[in-house]
């Protein structure tokens, strides 16, 4: 998906949502295990529910390798019928170099191989450039570098004095010398939402993938005046407050449900900022 489609599909959908599908099939509703593949029939009924409301959707590779080969065919079976006019996006979190990188790329961007071909992935860029340029390979697919997290270990590592600023400010800025603003996405947590000024003096243009909305306490509100640009420049995600927002036979209208709250406030911050 190209930025202008990205820009498109937010526009028409007066929203900027995506929708994490970190099912865990621990606490999907007992009735789906009885079908063949419990985890993507409940994937299937979140997405039909959802489709119009959101622009993406975004699996976390952990919920499905740790089930093994049921879980890659969930995981594979969900990245075939996600609509192709959604921004699909594996958050892997891969960073490794060399062909272990090549190899990753190829396993998530290349259907014919693997089954899946998703639009973007999430990457951990401590080892550099070497284990971010090999999913730049791929035309037409985005690379979504962590940079600053809400997780309480952010300032383990993130927040470490460089000499030019914090270490996430180098990450976004060195980054952005390998691809532009129609490649690069960066993960930003929503409870940073102070430091989204700060951000976009480095990354004025680039989107930001920004999870922690809803149950991890991040206010939509505040990451849309710090963060939002004349594109929206934002994808705000939210995942257990939606995928599980009923574990009863009527989850997906309750998941829907959900997913129009937000879809509407994200109508209203778009209003607000010129965005539509």
């Amino acid at each position: 998906m190209s930025r202008r489609q990205l820009i498109e599909q937010i526009k028409q959908k007066k929203s900027f949502l995506c929708v994490g599908l970190d099912t865990d099939i621990d606490k999907i509703p007992e009735f789906l295990k009885h079908y063949p593949d419990p985890v993507f029939e409940f994937n299937k009924r979140i997405i039909d529910a959802t489709h119009d409301l959101c622009i993406a959707y975004k699996p976390n590779a952990a919920f499905y390798e740790s089930r093994g080969l049921k879980g890659l065919q969930s995981l594979i079976s969900t990245a075939q019928y996600t609509p192709k006019h959604i921004l699909n996006i594996i958050d892997a979190k891969r960073g490794d170099i060399g062909n272990t990188s090549d190899n990753y790329a190829k396993a998530f961007f290349n259907e014919a191989t693997s089954g899946m071909s998703f639009d973007a992935i999430t990457v951990t860029p401590y080892m550099g450039n070497d284990s971010v340029t090999p999913y730049l390979k791929y035309e037409g697919r985005w690379v979504i570098i962590l940079a600053l997290t809400s997780s309480v270990g952010s300032k383990d590592f993130q927040y470490l004095e460089t000499g030019n600023g914090f270490l996430y400010e180098e990450v976004i800025q060195k980054a952005n010398t390998w691809a532009g603003a129609d490649r690069l996405m960066f993960v930003v947590g929503a409870t940073k939402s102070t430091e989204f000024t700060n951000i976009r003096k480095y990354a004025p243009d680039n989107f930001l993938l920004v999870p922690g909305v809803g149950a991890q306490g991040g206010s939509l509100e505040d990451v849309c005046k710090y963060g939002m640009t004349k594109d929206c420049g934002l994808i705000v995600n939210s995942s257990r407050g939606i995928i599980y927002a009923s574990n009863g036979e009527d989850f997906a209208d309750a998941a829907r449900a959900e997913a129009l709250k937000l879809q509407q406030q994200m109508q209203a911050e778009l209003e607000k900022s010129g965005v539509i």
